[in-house]
């Protein structure tokens, strides 16, 4: 049964916050594409002028033009918004226009100081055309840069509303089983209380621990199978005072397997199929068997009842449909179950992966 309040729900965060942030994670990206980019440019226009005995403070002063002028860019497209979107033509002229003509003037005195007075001015056009190919490499890196962490963040953000979708489709499948049991808990008491005071007593005990669970796990996606068998046998208490010796409970739980991860009632709701369909329509009741163990490569939980199947006009399966969904919901697609007929035991059997 729902809190009659519940908490303000969350989308979930991808991944989940704790530990140290990785190392890729912590690079600053863009100074280190920064420093290679440059670093390359510079290694180029060394081997270029190798042997002027000026080169290396021309190559110093090409660098760090370099990266003051394309930061500076940044900052400034940053705020403009631009390529946010995509390829701007307005950073293909800027290339062509602005960023080359600042930078050839930048690095032009540094040739003249430290390598050979500039007499004429025949190289301009082709350092012009050099650095608009620089620079327009630089915009259409940068844009590319730009799309990726927009499409990882359109990934991340898809993917936090997937888990919100199935957290709220789980919450109210939940919904649908725990104010079912409770209802029908109540109308057991109710028709206990003109029998069977003592016993009415006993079964509103049962059910304020069985209650207890329900509201706990309400809000948890899974909870071990020890506290789950809990509730079952809390649920079957409650029945076997309303169906005295017509109902006969068997436990058999596999040592070990007390942690292993199940949705909440879960367990019960298809118990209470049993119950139902095998106790309730039968004058000599049903056996119930409730086992555990270690298959390959799942865990198996079966819960079986003494009868048959009933007919698709007297059973809407609503119970079996819901705890298929809440399986896959909560565990994937790897934790199935399965409903058969054989050789008069009607068999609920879930099958969990191993690391469930």
């Amino acid at each position: 049964m729902p809190a009659l309040t519940s908490p303000a729900v969350k989308l979930p965060d991808v991944p989940p916050p704790g530990g140290p942030r990785p190392l890729l994670a912590r690079v600053n990206w863009y100074w280190a594409c920064q420093a290679l980019g440059w670093s390359g440019i510079a290694l180029l226009q060394a081997a270029m002028f190798a042997g002027n005995p000026g080169v290396l403070p021309v190559v110093l002063w090409t660098l760090v033009t370099g990266l003051l002028v394309s930061d500076r860019w940044h900052a400034f497209i940053k705020r403009r918004g631009w390529g946010q979107r995509g390829i701007d033509w307005r950073l293909m002229a800027a290339s062509v226009f602005v960023l080359a003509p600042v930078t050839v003037a930048a690095i032009a005195p540094s040739f003249h100081l430290f390598m050979r007075p500039i007499t004429d001015f025949r190289w301009l056009l082709p350092a012009l055309a050099s650095w608009s190919g620089n620079f327009v490499v630089w915009n259409l890196l940068y844009t590319m840069a730009l799309s990726l962490r927009r499409a990882n963040r359109f990934e991340a953000e898809t993917l936090r509303l997937e888990l919100y979708a199935k957290d709220i489709e789980l919450r109210a499948l939940q919904a649908q089983v725990n104010p079912h049991f409770f209802f029908n808990s109540l109308n057991s008491v109710r028709a206990l209380i003109y029998e069977d005071r003592d016993a009415a007593a006993r079964m509103i005990d049962q059910l304020a621990g069985l209650m207890r669970h329900a509201l706990q796990s309400g809000h948890a996606r899974t909870v071990p199978l020890a506290a789950e068998l809990e509730a079952v046998q809390a649920y079957l208490a409650i029945e076997k005072i309303r169906f005295e010796e017509r109902l006969r409970v068997q436990f058999d739980i596999e040592p070990g397997l007390e942690s292993v991860m199940v949705p909440p009632m879960s367990l019960q709701t298809l118990v209470e199929n049993a119950v139902k369909y095998g106790v309730e329509r039968s004058a000599t009741g049903s056996d119930i068997h409730v086992r555990a163990w270690r298959g390959m490569p799942a865990v198996l939980i079966e819960i079986a009842n003494t009868g048959a199947l009933c007919s698709a006009g007297h059973s809407t399966h609503v119970g079996l449909a819901n705890a298929r969904k809440r399986l896959t919901l909560a565990l994937g697609s790897g934790a199935t179950v399965d409903l058969i007929e054989r050789d008069g035991w009607v068999r609920a059997t879930l099958h969990l992966p191993m690391s469930a």
